[in-house]
């Protein structure tokens, strides 16, 4: 009753201190002077939504299905897409799901090198369509040679019938899952394989306030708001927490100790959620190896970076940076993929693409490094 009475107070407190915002466009000046620090460092015939860079230099890309069938798995050469690891992967067959992608939403290699591939198992978020048996699922494979080492597959009740998985992030024997569709967090235990939910539909997982990109409101094909739960994660790297958020923010945080406990009831390890900071409509984030998490603001086309304390400084702004998606850190980089997703259908109500291809991939030199706790 007690973590009950909590939850409630919490969300009371959250309706309280969030704007009411009726409009479907913001005040919004967007930046009009390119900085000079950011480097093109790719492009892509088809929008992606998230970006991978080996310690050899070689990237990787997840691509949307906002432009129909095609590779979802690609390594970027030179402006060509490579699927990886081969066709066959990325060819959705539905008579035999666990071994054909259907839908990749995120992509990163972990501290064992290895490509880790996130597939949602399900086409989209608020659609309508459901979670596919076998079909979600997250597969580990080495880039050298092309081979698919382990996959785990997602199953009720872990994977519920609105489940999108959406990103991962690695912290040790575990890793963490976010399911904006069925609004909460998916624990998988790596050497065991069992996995769990958390955080289902806490009030600080769940959206409460519309996505604004570029000063507009996003919608869906039928009209409705495109509303998107717990999206974002990032894990300190000491990994002692789990920071996560909705899209629209706020940030929130939990001790991983809380994630790790399978026994522990789902009402115990919610009483232990926080809000950190408030943010805004982000479309990526990536954090470095001092913990300090750097978050794309789509509506005012800036990367922003967020210090363990919870300060938050503007780190580059530029008009080409249109929705930044899954960001990558490497040694003395960020890269930041350009997705536009904000100009597709899928977010427009509908309304024709004005996505401008080719899409690109950014690359900023910054005083960085990677976390050792998520990549190497």
């Amino acid at each position: 009753m007690k973590s009950t009475v909590k939850m409630m107070s919490l969300l009371t407190a959250l309706v309280a201190t969030t704007p009411v915002l009726a409009q479907d466009r913001l005040p919004v000046e967007l930046p009009t002077r390119q900085d000079s620090r950011l480097q093109q460092v790719e492009t892509s015939p088809r929008v992606w939504n998230g970006v991978a860079v080996s310690p050899e230099g070689r990237i990787f890309s997840s691509l949307t299905q906002s432009e129909g069938a095609g590779p979802q798995l690609v390594e970027v050469k030179n402006g060509a897409l490579e699927a990886w690891p081969n066709a066959e992967w990325n060819r959705w067959e539905s008579q035999d799901p666990a071994h054909h992608f259907l839908h990749v939403n995120a992509l990163r290699f972990g501290p064992d090198g290895d490509l880790w591939v996130m597939d949602a198992g399900n086409k989209g978020i608020g659609t309508g369509d459901k979670a596919v048996e076998q079909g979600a699922k997250l597969v580990r494979i080495d880039i050298h040679s092309r081979k698919v080492v382990a996959s785990y597959l997602f199953t009720a009740p872990t994977l519920k019938a609105e489940s999108y998985l959406d990103d991962v992030r690695f912290n040790g024997d575990f890793a963490y899952i976010t399911d904006p569709g069925a609004v909460g967090l998916v624990v998988l235990n790596l050497k065991t394989g069992k996995s769990w939910r958390v955080l289902d539909n806490h009030p600080l997982s769940i959206d409460h306030l519309p996505i604004y990109a570029d000063g507009k409101k996003l919608f869906l094909r039928d009209g409705r708001e495109k509303r998107v739960g717990l999206d974002q994660l990032e894990v300190s790297p000491d990994g002692k927490w789990l920071y996560y958020q909705a899209i629209p923010g706020p940030m929130a945080r939990i001790e991983t100790r809380y994630l790790n406990d399978a026994s522990l009831p789902p009402e115990e390890v919610a009483r232990h959620a926080e809000k950190f900071i408030d943010t805004w409509s982000t479309g990526g984030t990536a954090i470095d190896a001092e913990g300090n998490i750097y978050a794309s603001d789509i509506n005012t086309r800036a990367v922003k970076r967020i210090t363990p304390q919870g300060d938050v400084s503007t780190v580059v702004q530029d008009p080409r940076l249109v929705w930044i998606d899954a960001m990558w850190i490497a040694d003395g980089q960020l890269w930041m993929p350009s997705a536009q997703i904000n100009r597709t259908p899928a977010t427009t109500g509908g309304k024709p693409s004005t996505v401008e291809y080719p899409v690109k991939l950014y690359r900023l030199d910054l005083p960085v490094h990677p976390s050792p706790r998520d990549h190497r």
